[in-house]
């Protein structure tokens, strides 16, 4: 039996009320033992997966609409079937590098329960007739390494993983590689590139999407760490009775790391589709309200690349058609709070400043333009701004991605929504990243930008005078 001790809150996570699909062995200090993991039903999803034929498996992954988790929300039993037929080998790559600017959840599924990943990608290996998986982990992550490297170690020991598992027909390994710590590697073309050896540059598609021609040219399927995390359950409890949480279009639960200026901030797991941002943010099972009572201003709704949203939009389930319908995405599911004492210039700063650094230079656009970006904020904010300052901005993110906003006279009421997904001249979204912060604040603030261009211009008449 397992010997752990069960602790209301690990680390960063937050319990609260509901069915738990990924978190629920979370509340156990040895939660990320096979000991905990055995004792807790861990490895009979994949027992009971490989009782059914790997088409079965795929059909129940299919039938439940288990949508990806990494950003794009795009159904994994979907993905699956876009490999060619009658080519071999194909690959498993698991994205764990995760790196959204406010998104910490995949990290603590990795730290907190590696088996039930493991499991996942066990499950998804049989379905899709795979022999290789390629577990791909942040440089930084140096606890998520070690655990995972560990319960590969047990799983292997124990002949979850190997030749003949469990007695079977089905072969499969599991390599763990970590990279260097670059914002790039989320994509996963550039994770692909990053594999083989290569610089982390994103790959031109299409033509070739990875699920043709990816890894070492195969095809291979990239999923999420917290995709692959929910089939152990899926396996365990079918597809009819994961339907039963959440909505029609997006059911299940979904995780999101909440932070910035709440009481409670932390990791929750949540029903999509039926919770809102108002009940995540105000509920008392949740973030229990805003620090200080202040009131909000903005709040980026899925990690740093997704175009903000403000107090009118608390109410929209936290479901990609309603949040895509509003000009932006759940995206990594990060959501970041921004109290009525945040200045939106600054706050754009800091996500731009992140981008341009981030930009792996591959694309002139993203490259050229995100530093320019940044030149120019950091000047406004610096007390220097120029009266062009702002239109500039504008035909800079114009030029990344092309938008239906005006370059002159842009103002906040009467315009379309910012398109969502964005347009964009570069390989990857990174550039149009960049973007977003500044269009959503200019929406919305601009008048802080023209305040303090306006003083800047008011100090350089008194400097001349």
């Amino acid at each position: 039996m397992a010997t752990g001790q069960y602790v209301p809150h690990a680390p960063g996570y937050v319990d609260s009320p509901g069915e738990k699909i990924v978190t629920s062995r979370f509340v156990y200090d040895d939660s990320y033992t096979l000991e905990r993991y055995e004792a807790t039903g861990g490895y009979e999803g994949f027992k009971a997966a490989l009782q059914k034929a790997p088409d079965d498996v795929h059909s129940i992954t299919r039938d439940a609409t288990l949508l990806g988790r990494g950003g794009a929300g795009f159904p994994a039993g979907i993905k699956w079937g876009f490999c060619p037929d009658d080519v071999w080998p194909r690959y498993l790559v698991v994205n764990g590098d995760e790196s959204e600017p406010g998104t910490y959840k995949d990290r603590l599924l990795m730290e907190l329960d590696p088996h039930q990943l493991i499991e996942g990608c066990l499950i998804a290996c049989y379905a899709i007739g795979l022999t290789q998986c390629f577990l791909y982990v942040r440089g930084e992550m140096a606890v998520a390494q070690q655990r995972i490297a560990d319960a590969l170690n047990e799983a292997y020991a124990k002949g979850y993983i190997g030749q003949n598992v469990l007695g079977t027909d089905f072969s499969v390994d599991i390599v763990l590689h970590w990279g260097a710590g670059a914002y790039i590697v989320g994509e996963e073309t550039a994770l692909i590139e990053s594999l083989e050896g290569n610089r982390g540059m994103p790959r031109l598609k299409p033509p070739f999407f990875p699920a043709a021609v990816g890894l070492y040219g195969q095809p291979t399927i990239v999923n999420n760490v917290e995709t692959l995390s929910n089939l152990p359950w899926l396996m365990n409890n079918g597809a009819d009775k994961y339907k039963e949480f959440g909505s029609e279009t997006s059911p299940g639960t979904r995780m999101f790391a909440v932070s910035g200026q709440v009481k409670r901030p932390g990791v929750y797991e949540v029903e999509q589709g039926v919770t809102t941002y108002e009940d995540l943010i105000y509920g008392n099972d949740y973030c229990q309200g805003m620090l200080d009572g202040r009131e909000l201003k903005m709040f980026v709704p899925g990690g740093g690349s997704a175009p903000w949203l403000f107090p009118e939009h608390v109410k929209l389930p936290l479901e990609a058609r309603p949040v895509g319908a509003a000009g932006t995405m759940l995206g990594s599911g990060a959501i970041v709070i921004m109290d009525d004492t945040t200045d939106a210039v600054k706050a754009c700063l800091r996500i731009v400043r992140f981008f341009a650094r981030e930009s792996c230079g591959k694309c002139a656009p993203c490259r050229e333009g995100t530093s320019w970006e940044e030149k120019i904020l950091q000047r406004i904010l610096d007390g220097h701004g120029r009266p062009g300052d702002l239109d500039l901005l504008l035909d800079i993110g114009d030029n990344i991605s092309p938008g239906p906003y005006p370059v002159a006279g842009f103002e906040a009421e009467g315009l379309e929504p910012v398109p969502f997904p964005p347009r964009q001249t570069t390989i990857c979204p990174l550039g149009p990243s960049s973007v977003a912060p500044i269009t959503s604040a200019l929406r919305r603030f601009r008048h802080e930008f023209e305040a303090k261009i306006a003083a800047a211009n008011e100090t350089s008449v008194e400097v001349i005078a």
